[in-house]
This record gives structure tokens, C-alpha cells and sequence, in this order.
């Protein structure tokens, strides 16, 4: 039977494609998400993809997905430096976890380079693009 997973992508990513190009790239995220149900799909997983610019709703995202998913792919975007909150709820809900980022946020600024959600996620993949959350799907595939 297959695997569930969510991907959930937080604030501004619903703008990759047209923001800060030079470090997001100008593929669009619908493309991207397209290509990551895509990838799902052959590691024979059924991958649905969220986007929320609002810290609550991204916690009942993660909330819900405790009786209808397997596995997690987050990139809570700036909630990654600094929202307890979805740690809170990553914690809560015991089901593993991948932190990607597009961006290679060490080589960012200073504030980018700390994680409060790291600690509770089962691992993190950042900097390479799009494929952080192809590699992400391997991850939680083995994972679960």
C-alpha cells in the first residue's frame, strides 16, 4: 500500500518563480510542486502539497496530518528561525519529518542560519534548489 505524505510549503514560497530570482531560481512553484507529486509518484508515494503564509494554519496543517500522512516535508520558510509554535507541532505529532530549504541558508544572513524546527524534524536538506525536496522524498521514503 502506498505511503502518504504532505509537502508544506510556508510563507513568500508561493512566489519562487518571480522572488529574489537569483537565489530562488525562475521556475515557478507551481512547476516545482508539479515535479515533486511527480517524484512521489515513482517512489511510489501519494504526495499532497500545501502552501499557507500563516503560522496558525500551517500548525493544523501539521495537526491534521497526524491520522492522514506517513511522512512530512516542511520548508516553513522565516518560520524556520523562529516560530516555537511549529516546532510545537512537529514535535506533537511524532510522524517523520524532513526540513528542506531551497536556499543554502548557511551561506544567507546570520538569522537565516539558525533552525528552532531542526531539532524536532528527523533530518535537513538545504541548497540545492528544487531538489532539496526531491531528496526530501527519499529521506521520508526510508524513513517510513
Amino acid at each position: 500500500m502506498a505511503k502518504n505524505v504532505l509537502v508544506i510549503h510556508g510563507p513568500n514560497i508561493n512566489l519562487i518563480g518571480s522572488r529574489e530570482t537569483g537565489i530562488y531560481g525562475e521556475e515557478s512553484i507551481e512547476d516545482i510542486n508539479k515535479q515533486i507529486i511527480l517524484h512521489a509518484q515513482s517512489l511510489s508515494m501519494n504526495c499532497k502539497v500545501m502552501q499557507s503564509n500563516h503560522e496558525g494554519e500551517i500548525i493544523d496543517m501539521l495537526h491534521a496530518a497526524k491520522t492522514e500522512y506517513d511522512g512530512i516535508v516542511i520548508n516553513a520558510g522565516a518560520y524556520t528561525h523562529y516560530s516555537y509554535a511549529i516546532r510545537d507541532a512537529i514535535a506533537a505529532i511524532k510522524i517523520p519529518c524532513v526540513e528542506v530549504h531551497l536556499s543554502n541558508i548557511y551561506n544567507r544572513d546570520e538569522f537565516r542560519q539558525r533552525s528552532v524546527i531542526a531539532p524536532v524534524c528527523a533530518g535537513h536538506i538545504a541548497g540545492f534548489g528544487k531538489f532539496s525536496y526531491m531528496l526530501a522524498l527519499y529521506a521520508v521514503k526510508e524513513l517510513i
